[in-house]
């Protein structure tokens, strides 16, 4: 039995943190653990420091791995592409984030804060306390 959509959203909500994997312009692999928030399309979004290594390798490769779930007998893997916002549209997604983490609004208008935008392309949702695992996949 696969999960629906809505269900699979529900477990997304219910997570505080991710663990976000980028690529440096020479290969090195980086990961880091960031709050999140995220809309109904699946995309997610977060706050960080425009020089964070996790933001520079955006620039230079959008292509990203998420892992949001570390207990509770769920996880979602997650592939995705990542964009720095800017201007208005950086404004409204950032609401997204805040409404996850109210504190994280003290930081908005810090110098250097950017908000990235991660547009879902695959993603796959499994729990563990099924015997077997039940898990589903969702293509974008």
């Amino acid at each position: 039995m696969q999960h629906s959509k809505e269900e699979i959203l529900e477990f997304i909500y219910s997570q505080p943190r991710m663990v976000i994997s980028t690529s440096s312009p020479d290969g090195k692999i980086v990961s880091a653990v960031v709050g999140f928030g995220q809309t109904d399309k699946f995309e997610l979004v977060f706050g960080t420091l425009i020089n964070t290594r996790k933001a520079q390798n955006i620039l230079s490769n959008a292509n990203v791995s998420i892992v949001i779930g570390f207990d509770h007998g769920g996880t979602v893997q997650y592939n995705g592409v990542a964009r720095i916002l800017n201007g208005k549209e950086s404004d409204e997604y950032a609401e997204y984030h805040f409404k996850k983490h109210p504190k994280s609004r003290q930081y908005k208008d810090e110098p250097g804060e950017v908000y990235i935008l991660v547009e879902p392309k695959w993603l796959r949702f499994t729990e563990v306390a099924f015997s077997p695992w039940k898990t589903t996949e969702l293509l974008f």
